[in-house]
């Protein structure tokens, strides 16, 4: 008995994805506390079909299970592929080994990888470009290149008749409940965790690509992780905020310690930000999950890094967390850099070896021997009050 359910998002236009409800990790590196998504979308026209997308490896059977609810698998006749990464493109080698017919239709880039990941024949890969459309009768999608969004071979796709767009992982989230966004109250919350953790790198790109959508008219965003947007222009706001580095008057707070001290630091600072009016997002790195801390980054203005001093260098939990903020180019203004050291400094030295040429403006750095003492607490409450008179001077 076939018991899989799909959704009819409109007129022959059918979700046919899977919910993985216990992933918790993604490239082994991004926490999932609530599951994912892999979202994938059957399009049936007067003369075509289309699927738009496919699922991770490990679900092709309950993909076309779905499927054979409104058609068999091998009646497809194109495979849409806005990216090749497997958590899209992974049932690619299944699809094209039940059905002899169908085309995987991707851009010129996507079509070296289709080959390299998946072996799919070069006679059986439509290239499409920015603006091409591809009939299916009465239905007609239209591709939209997005490079680096976040793959170099990224597109969208744009159904005209039913005004949905397809744009892979942006605007997506990574959360297994709902089919619709208001079917999850904090669904912004989610969005701008899974911005920060994949987005947030390729903010130009982001722009780029906002300004090519500018003109269609949306109803429905249906991306390929987490629940399609029916009310399109809330995304639309956040992501127009997001790209463009839009931030908030608020500093994030990312810290270790091992015997207390650098806490010692942390405490007087962040309680001289918080009386000066400043919104806070504190990371203790010994428990904070590091997709909130991605998503605290995204319209965070300032950043606070602490750590303790282990063998001449910082705290190997301060170095992946400073190595993340150089890797994901947040749109942070201001830093401060404390820290504390039993018989040898570095710590300091080392986040900002990390931390390179980046275009944020360290206001202060301070390194101590042992716990702060009453004047280091002076001295770091007045670091904080430079902080916070920056991060206000900006707001302005």
């Amino acid at each position: 008995m076939n018991w899989r359910n799909i959704s009819q998002l409109s007129k022959k236009v059918y979700w046919v994805g899977v919910r993985d409800w216990n992933r918790r990790l993604f490239d082994a590196l991004i926490p999932l506390p609530k599951g994912t998504t892999y979202n994938a979308y059957l399009v049936i026209g007067s003369n075509k079909k289309a699927l738009i997308d496919t699922v991770n490896p490990g679900f092709e059977k309950e993909l076309e299970e779905k499927i054979s609810k409104c058609t068999n698998l091998a009646d497809i006749d194109y495979v849409i592929m806005n990216h090749a990464e497997p958590d899209h493109a992974g049932a690619i080698p299944y699809i094209m080994s039940t059905n002899s017919k169908a085309m995987i239709v991707t851009t010129n880039k996507g079509a070296k990888m289709a080959q390299t990941f998946y072996k799919v024949p070069e006679e059986r890969i439509r290239i499409v470009a920015d603006g091409d459309s591809l009939d299916l009768g009465d239905k007609t999608l239209q591709f939209i290149e997005a490079p680096m969004l976040h793959w170099p071979e990224t597109m969208f796709t744009y159904l005209k008749e039913e005004k949905i767009l397809f744009p892979c992982d942006f605007f997506g989230s990574h959360v297994a409940v709902g089919l619709y966004d208001d079917d999850v109250e904090d669904l912004l919350v989610h969005a701008q965790r899974y911005f920060g953790e994949i987005m947030m790198p390729f903010r130009i790109m982001g722009q780029k690509a906002m300004e090519k959508i500018r003109g269609l008219d949306i109803m429905l965003i249906a991306p390929s992780h987490g629940p399609i947007h029916r009310n399109p222009n809330r995304i639309l706001k956040a992501y127009s905020q997001w790209v463009n580095g839009e931030t908030r008057k608020k500093a994030i707070v990312v810290y270790a310690t091992m015997w207390n001290s650098t806490e010692k630091m942390i405490r007087p600072i962040v309680d001289t930000l918080a009386s000066e009016g400043i919104e806070l997002a504190i990371h203790n790195l010994t428990v904070t999950d590091l997709g909130d801390l991605a998503k605290d980054l995204v319209d965070s203005k300032a950043i606070v890094l602490g750590s303790p001093t282990v063998l001449g260098g910082a705290h190997p939990l301060v170095v992946y967390a400073t190595f993340l903020v150089k890797a994901l180019k947040p749109p942070a203004k201001f830093g401060i850099v404390l820290s504390s050291y039993g018989w040898g400094g570095g710590a300091v030295k080392n986040i900002q070896e990390i931390l390179g040429a980046s275009k944020m403006e360290v206001v202060g750095a301070m390194e101590i021997n042992g716990p702060p003492t009453d004047n280091d607490v002076g001295k770091i409450i007045e670091l904080g009050k430079l902080l916070a008179a920056k991060i206000k001077e900006e707001a302005h």
